[in-house]
């Protein structure tokens, strides 16, 4: 009689769910055996409902598949809020039709699987680019032309260069024909990788700064004024990389400079 193990490692071969395999094995009593036709047959079901979600993010792409566009950027930013450190754009233009599995928004991604989607996504892209725009930049042009100004850097090291941006909500003056999409990051693929780029670097980046400035939380905050981040201000003061421009920050400062 066949053993379960082997069942199972026939199992994995099966890739569709009318597969005649799982009538055959139906008959099987075996409570084992009926285990792993269920878990089987689930695995299946959350591959094909994870393609049509991964396909249903292509729309945008395949539109312009369609127009004569195969060199698509994705560009999105990480760090508008925070209240220290750079706010970090990414553009990545992905293979045409490129599916990576587990690809979303990068704040749906669990944190664990960070580290192996942004690897995924640096292995499959044609180009990538990253723009960090630092905390003095950020506070003599504001945040917004920050933003911008990171987007543009990112977009300028793609090579070749984008026939058309998908751009998470915003619009940027370059010779470069865009979409701008709100929620881009859970609408597009190109996008999401972008921002899954941008968050891990930026989470790197903020790890080492917490190196250098310990006492903020700066390695679990990435900078946005949690508790223990707001408790390392009042302990210790502001430091190198705190936006001076966003409040309480600023504040500070200036009850500082009046002191």
């Amino acid at each position: 009689m066949t053993t379960i193990k082997e069942i199972r490692e026939l199992l994995a071969t099966v890739k569709d769910l009318d597969n005649p395999l799982f009538l055959e094995l139906e008959k099987d009593s075996r409570t084992g055996v009926q285990k792993e036709i269920s878990k089987r047959r689930k695995s299946i079901q959350a591959e094909l409902d994870e393609d049509l979600r991964l396909e249903s993010m292509l729309s945008y792409e395949k539109e312009l598949y369609e127009q004569g566009s195969t060199l698509i950027a994705g560009v999105d930013e990480v760090g508008r809020g925070p209240l220290a450190g750079p706010v970090v754009a990414a553009a990545v233009i992905l293979p045409k039709n490129c599916k990576i599995k587990g690809l979303n928004d990068s704040k749906k991604i669990p944190k664990k699987k960070h580290a192996e989607i942004f690897q995924a996504v640096q292995d499959q892209a044609l180009s990538i680019g990253i723009g960090i725009m630092d905390n003095q930049v950020i506070d003599q042009v504001n945040i917004y032309e920050a933003t911008k100004l990171a987007m543009k850097e990112a977009i300028s090291q793609l090579s070749p260069q984008p026939e058309h941006l998908l751009i998470d909500a915003m619009q940027l003056d370059l010779p470069i024909s865009q979409t701008a999409i709100i929620k881009g990051d859970a609408n597009s693929l190109s996008i999401a990788a972008a921002s899954i780029v941008a968050k891990v670097t930026r989470d790197n980046l903020m790890k080492d700064y917490d190196k250098q400035y310990p006492g903020y939380d700066f390695a679990t905050n990435a900078g946005y004024g949690t508790a223990k981040h707001l408790e390392g201000l009042d302990k210790l003061g502001v430091t190198p990389i705190h936006r001076t421009s966003f409040e309480p920050i600023k504040s500070l400062v200036s009850a500082n400079k009046e002191s």
